[in-house]
């Protein structure tokens, strides 16, 4: 029996692999971190409400066997450039850091389609940069997760996300061969693949969007 970790699971994609896990076997504890309470008792869930800004100070909870990390915000969210680079870089590598001093060897981070270091695009720029910190602690087994656009029954409305689903509607079945990786992705297929990789591992550290939906199938 297995202990995973979750951060970000008041999100899209953080809920569904929630469900998921909390349903799973060969899981007995589920520990989410998060600054506010997501409202769901369960007797494999522990909750730990604290400033992920600031999770070094969790160190002594966060043990386990699997970390999943689902942290992201968007431009609209969070304009200040500072303080979104605190999030979707700082939160992720301080996370790796704290698997790294507990030994915990898988580390599974969703990122994005297209992120680089060298991307001119402050986003993609951000994800590749995380991506090179979080790769440069060396644990075990980890995986960055990198989907194209996700689909998915939010709790928020977004007016700029129905907008871009409709479009995404209306092109995929254009997006074929090399192009398929552009395609619209569930955020259920993320979870879904999040695990499988988790549990069967992955000949790739960096899993395009294309390849999260088989695995995710």
């Amino acid at each position: 029996m297995k202990t995973a970790l979750i951060l970000g699971a008041s999100g899209l994609t953080g809920s569904l692999l929630l469900d998921r896990l909390l349903s799973d076997d060969a899981y007995d504890t589920i520990k989410i971190f998060g600054r506010k309470t997501i409202g769901k008792s369960h007797p494999k869930l522990q909750e730990f409400l604290c400033d992920l800004l600031k999770l070094e100070e969790q160190a002594e909870q966060f043990t386990g066997n699997e970390v999943y990390c689902c942290i992201g915000t968007t431009v609209k969210k969070t304009p200040d450039k500072k303080i979104y680079h605190q999030i979707d870089f700082g939160i992720p590598v301080a996370t790796a850091k704290l698997c790294v001093k507990n030994n915990i060897e898988t580390i599974i981070i969703v990122s994005a389609l297209g992120a680089s270091a060298k991307s001119s695009i402050f986003y993609n720029r951000t994800k590749g940069e995380m991506q090179e910190a979080v790769a440069a602690e060396k644990i075990k087994n980890t995986f960055f997760m990198q989907p194209s656009f996700i689909g998915g029954n939010r709790e928020e409305e977004r007016a700029g996300e129905k907008i871009g689903i409709a479009i995404f509607k209306f092109v995929q079945p254009l997006l074929i061969g090399p192009l398929k990786k552009y395609r619209m992705i569930l955020a259920d297929s993320i979870a879904k693949a999040m695990i499988k990789v988790a549990k069967d591992g992955y000949d790739k550290q960096l899993i395009e969007s294309d390849e999260i939906a088989v695995l995710g199938a």
